[in-house]
């Protein structure tokens, strides 16, 4: 089912995804996503076949606001004042910050970690869609694995629009960048560097590794 911006029903969503537990494509502020709830077993296994993704390969967690963090992870208490300039300066934005996960995070999500990565996109649609399933999507970029990341809708593969149950349809080009992605559990690290750049972060927190 392919649904137009105006043609969302919300509540039908949160029945669709949640209840059912379908799997969706979608747009964020960075490129299109492919995601399913957390509360579902199966739609987490369905993301992996779909892409044919690596059950190694960790998924992330989209949020709409950042008061979710709290049901999901635990934050070091050594980097709670530069997790928090993190969240205030570049959420919503492109930087998903690894946490340590609680158990409401599942096994197959993470393959089978102890950490999570997380973030809130720019983008008011996605915001939207998130929120209509519960708040939280685990998600990761909707291509085949090894193919380019899709920033608009036309570059979406017909083979994974043909595999999954519903796909949100966005006129707009994305920023088509990936998220920056900071390990915040110890020691502040850079594992990506994508949408926001090194010496953005280090004018926030200080120097990172």
């Amino acid at each position: 089912m392919i649904l137009e911006k105006m043609e969302i029903n919300y509540k039908t969503l949160l029945n669709e995804i949640v209840k059912e537990g379908k799997i969706l494509i979608y747009p964020t502020d960075t490129v299109y996503g492919l995601g399913g709830t957390i509360d579902n077993i199966e739609a987490l296994e369905r993301i992996y076949e779909v892409k044919g993704r690596d059950v190694r390969s960790p998924l992330i967690a989209l949020i709409s606001f950042k008061e979710k963090l709290d049901e999901i992870v635990i934050i070091n208490k050594l980097n709670r004042k530069k997790v928090e300039l993190l969240i205030n300066n570049f959420w919503p934005g492109g930087l998903t910050i690894i946490f340590q996960k609680k158990d409401t995070i599942p096994p197959n999500m993470v393959s089978n970690g102890t950490s999570v990565g997380v973030r809130i996109p720019d983008h008011e649609l996605s915001i939207k869609i998130i929120e209509s399933c519960g708040g939280i999507l685990a998600t990761t970029s909707a291509n085949i694995s090894g193919e380019p990341s899709p920033k608009s809708y036309s570059e979406l593969s017909k083979k994974i629009k043909s595999k999954v149950d519903i796909i949100i349809k966005d006129i707009d080009v994305l920023k088509g960048k990936e998220s920056t992605i900071i390990d915040m559990r110890i020691t502040p690290k850079i594992l990506r560097e994508g949408h926001i750049s090194r010496i953005e972060i280090e004018k926030i927190i200080g120097k990172v590794e």
